[in-house]
């Protein structure tokens, strides 16, 4: 199967929601600037959908876990897993959500599996990218909100929290690896990929970060949403 082919142009944008995805090493605060966010859509009366990946399904729940916590897994079955969960995941809970206009938040998404198994696993960026886009039918988020942060600072954070997951255990050699892909990607495909600096007060950060997706309903939403989401933002400052 040629998946090169297939992947090379993604469809264009073909479906009312908006699709945001948050993406970055471990501890670099998505889940906080997702919550962040949750909070301002609410606020604003904006119908919007809550998700990750692995995990935003039954089936990837079972799949985060033998991927997360279970033993070792080879390189090649850790991308398979990955792209089958993704797989599932579009087909089943984005796609849908995006059908209804909702607008759908994803903690991590394809470029997770370009960085960390394309290039940290060294299976080859471009391969694993046209694998995920196989896999979801030419899918790309309208945004991608990458929040970059020193390996370290994530480490520590990560550590904070307690127990390590399989993949927070790697050497600091794989993590250092894993941040120059992101940038790599940011700097490759800047109209969809953000780059924000993850090292600073959280406030600072999320006010970033509603800047973004207030210019991306801006563009791509209605103008009662657009309305809406800045009177939530003023008073959220």
């Amino acid at each position: 199967m040629n998946l090169s082919a297939f992947a090379s142009v993604p469809p264009a944008h073909a479906h009312p929601g908006l699709f945001i995805s948050f993406e970055g090493g471990d501890g670099v605060g998505k889940t906080t600037q997702i919550e962040r966010l949750s909070a301002l859509l609410e606020a604003a009366h904006i119908e919007f959908r809550r998700t990750r990946e692995p995990g935003g399904t039954e089936l990837g729940a079972q799949i985060r876990r033998l991927l997360l916590h279970g033993g070792q897994v080879s390189p090649r079955a850790e991308a398979l897993l990955y792209a089958a969960d993704r797989a599932h995941h579009v087909a089943t809970v984005v796609r849908p959500a995006l059908g209804r206009g909702e607008v759908v938040l994803t903690d991590r998404y394809l470029d997770s599996s370009v960085a960390y198994q394309g290039a940290a696993r060294a299976l080859g960026p471009q391969e694993v990218r046209d694998l995920s886009l196989w896999a979801t039918d030419g899918l790309l988020p309208d945004l991608t909100i990458l929040l970059d942060a020193d390996p370290a600072v994530g480490s520590a954070r990560a550590g904070a929290r307690g127990c390590r997951d399989r993949l927070e255990r790697e050497p600091d050699a794989f993590h250092a690896a894993l941040r120059e892909e992101f940038l790599v990607l940011a700097r490759q495909e800047p109209e969809r990929i953000e780059v924000v600096a993850a090292d600073r007060p959280v406030e600072e950060v999320a006010a970033e970060v509603a800047g973004l997706v207030e210019r991306l309903i801006s563009a791509r939403g209605t103008s009662a949403q657009l309305k809406a989401f800045r009177a939530a933002a003023r008073l959220e400052a």
